[in-house]
């Protein structure tokens, strides 16, 4: 990692904090939440982890890729998609713990983020 490449080590640790946060969540959830939750509730606490870890997985993607992406548009990504997993996992998580319902308008905009991000890193790599 040279100093052209000042991005991938932000990257690679908000993505791997984001992964650990991930495994931490899905646990609380199997475990501690299991009984306290209904099914409707648990089944959107494991849909936030759900995307929350794969979107900590996209994230090491981009960093892994760097060299072979056009950087802005990577950077631009990342953004997204750390963006999309704070809203949509954020609002799926704070859904499930009985936060009102009007919080249900937050995910389409995770979601939204997400879909950006990924066609951000498609660019990256077209413009590569």
């Amino acid at each position: 990692m040279g100093g052209s490449e000042p991005l991938i080590r932000p990257i690679i640790t908000i993505a791997a904090l984001l992964a650990g946060v991930a495994v931490i969540l899905g646990a609380f959830g199997a475990h501690a939440l299991q009984e306290r939750l209904s099914g409707h509730a648990l089944a959107t606490w494991h849909t936030g982890v759900q995307y929350h870890f794969i979107h900590a997985l996209a994230l090491l993607l981009i960093a892994a890729l760097w060299s072979h992406l056009a950087h802005g548009w990577a950077a631009a990504s990342a953004v997204a998609m750390v963006i999309g997993t704070l809203l949509f996992s954020g609002s799926l998580y704070a859904l499930a713990l009985g936060a009102p319902r009007i919080l249900g308008a937050i995910a389409p905009m995770g979601g939204t983020a997400f879909i950006l991000g990924w066609l951000g890193l498609a660019i990256a790599a077209w413009r590569a």
